[in-house]
């Protein structure tokens, strides 16, 4: 496929049935182009050409970050996708690092940028009068659309890598085009459907999965400010949706809301996405009367396994031609995993190693303005993904973790070193280690294990109040867990075994504190916490 993201706009500039729903309004993707068109006329007045045209995007879902994505399209700029959940120096250095010239955010995250060094960027507030003022004489703009090659960038998607520290992905206009023409094909989707985006749009699932799908299909795409569990059915049937995507939990915050008899009294045909844990597909289906289809992938788009049907409960699918899961240490193809009568892997050590694609960087652009990153993920040419998995006998694969440090909270990666740089701050830890267990839904939770300070107890109400009041700590860095120890597990060099805390989880002898989301306070796992936290919340207490 040769498409563009800019030819798929294109061909929906004269559409005025369908387009973008948001709420209570409608803009037909007419007049979607034309208001494009306005702020491309902007960009290439604003933005510095001897500078690369990089604009940031500090957003919600709302129709302004499409308007933006269509000027990007048209005028040949690059939209840097800026996570709202990064919070101080770590927000900055990805507008940096992005080298966005201009920030376009809201009055709802505005607040995110203040008091942060931003050497030549410009903060519009599409809220504010000033927006209205700058972009008010680029009304009615002429329609020029820039030349566009399939290869040319289109967005740097932010993604965590092996340092911990996030990477920009370069993402070009094939990259977010392909896979939204492959699954509009693949689905049947078209004309009469709806896509549901409530995903966010500086991530990678959303744009592949959701809106590059909605301009492949030319159908109406209804975006929601933030995922709602409660609001996703309401919106289902308030916005006709036929085809919606998801990455991680959210398919199991819909599962756990309370069934009502007339849960498939809905429009929705498709459910797409990754990370969905095998008891919240089957139950989603079942509830809601869609099609739940869950594959693999990740930003960097060096290895996809598509799902397969009949594939074993756990399993990704099969393992495609080019992908090989290579021993970490020795570089050699791991051996098939073999299963005990319980379903347990009994070689777990051999069995287990990296995905790689032996083909090539596949759909991989390369990270931006970080040449050692991209070495690291292509070595002789081959894509390493720094992804764990071990295969059955018939070829299925299995996912088995991260190899460096990352955790996945609610769908996105999160690297454990600037976590730990923060919490190293407290004055009541003489050690810190960050780590991934797993969440009981779906990916994973933050878990860390500390060494108090010489004569100091652990004070779970302090150590409360120093996380609340962290700005440079985002909501998923928060840890859920504390374990407190008065040694660490470590290495002949002094380097602390984090895998080992990992298969440790709580069950330990060491108190563990734990404090989940929504909670102000600490609290001491209990033997009967422990035991809720063990459980499969898809099978009856």
């Amino acid at each position: 496929m040769l498409d563009t993201v800019t030819t798929l706009l294109r061909r929906l500039d004269t559409v005025d049935d369908r387009g973008v729903l948001f709420e209570d309004s409608f803009v037909s993707w007419r007049d979607h182009a034309a208001l494009s068109h306005d702020r491309a006329a902007l960009l290439r007045d604003i933005l510095d050409p001897s500078r690369p045209r990089h604009i940031g995007v500090l957003l919600d879902n709302v129709p302004e970050f499409s308007f933006l994505l269509g000027a990007a399209a048209f005028s040949g700029s690059v939209v840097a996708g800026l996570n709202t959940t990064r919070r101080g120096e770590a927000l900055a250095r990805d507008i940096l690092l992005a080298d966005c010239q201009v920030v376009f955010t809201e009055t709802a995250h505005i607040g995110l940028l203040a008091g942060l060094d931003l050497p030549g960027v410009r903060v519009i507030d599409i809220d504010s009068e000033e927006w209205r003022a700058t972009i008010a004489p680029y009304e009615g703009s002429e329609q020029i659309v820039d030349d566009i090659a399939s290869d040319d960038p289109f967005m740097l998607i932010f993604t965590s890598g092996t340092s911990g520290d996030p990477k920009a992905v370069r993402c070009t206009h094939a990259k977010i085009a392909d896979p939204g023409s492959m699954l509009a094909e693949r689905f049947g989707l078209g004309p009469a459907d709806t896509v549901y985006l409530s995903m966010p749009m500086f991530h990678s699932n959303a744009m592949m999965a959701g809106w590059g799908v909605a301009l492949a299909a030319r159908s109406s795409v209804a975006l929601r400010r933030r995922f709602s569990a409660s609001g996703f059915l309401p919106d289902l049937r308030k916005f006709g949706v036929t085809y919606a995507n998801y990455v991680g939990k959210p398919l199991s915050y819909v599962v756990a809301t309370p069934e009502r008899p007339d849960d498939a009294d809905n429009p929705l045909r498709i459910m797409y996405g990754n990370e969905g844990s095998a008891p919240a597909v089957a139950e989603f289906g079942r509830r809601f009367g869609a099609t739940v289809v869950d594959g693999f992938g990740s930003t960097e788009g060096g290895i996809a396994i598509r799902a397969t049907a009949g594939r074993p409960a756990g399993s990704l699918g099969l393992l495609p031609d080019g992908i090989e899961i290579l021993d970490t240490e020795t570089g050699l193809p791991c051996p098939p995993a073999v299963f005990d009568d319980d379903g347990r892997i009994v070689n777990a050590d051999e069995a287990t190693g990296e995905l790689v694609n032996s083909d090539g960087a596949g759909a991989f652009a390369g990270y931006y303005n970080d040449p050692e990153a991209d070495a690291e993920r292509l070595r002789n040419g081959r894509y390493h993904s720094g992804d764990l998995a071990y295969r059955d006998a018939d070829g299925f694969v299995y996912f088995a973790g991260r190899s460096s440090g990352w955790l996945r909270v609610d769908g996105e990666n999160l690297g454990a070193a600037p976590i730990e740089r923060v919490l190293s701050r407290y004055p009541g830890f003489s050690q810190v280690s960050v780590y991934a267990v797993p969440d009981r839904f779906v990916g994973d939770q933050v878990m860390i294990a500390v060494v108090p300070a010489v004569d100091d107890e652990f004070d779970p109400a302090a150590f409360a109040e120093f996380l609340d009041t962290r700005a440079d700590l985002g909501p998923k860095q928060l840890p859920t867990f504390v374990r407190v120890a008065r040694s660490l597990p470590q290495t002949a060099t002094f380097k602390i075994l984090t895998r080992t805390l990992s298969a440790e989880r709580w069950h330990c002898t060491d108190p563990v504190w734990v404090r989940e989301k929504g909670e102000s306070e600490f609290r001491l796992l209990t033997a009967e916490l422990a035991q809720l936290l063990d459980r499969d919340p898809s099978v009856p207490a």
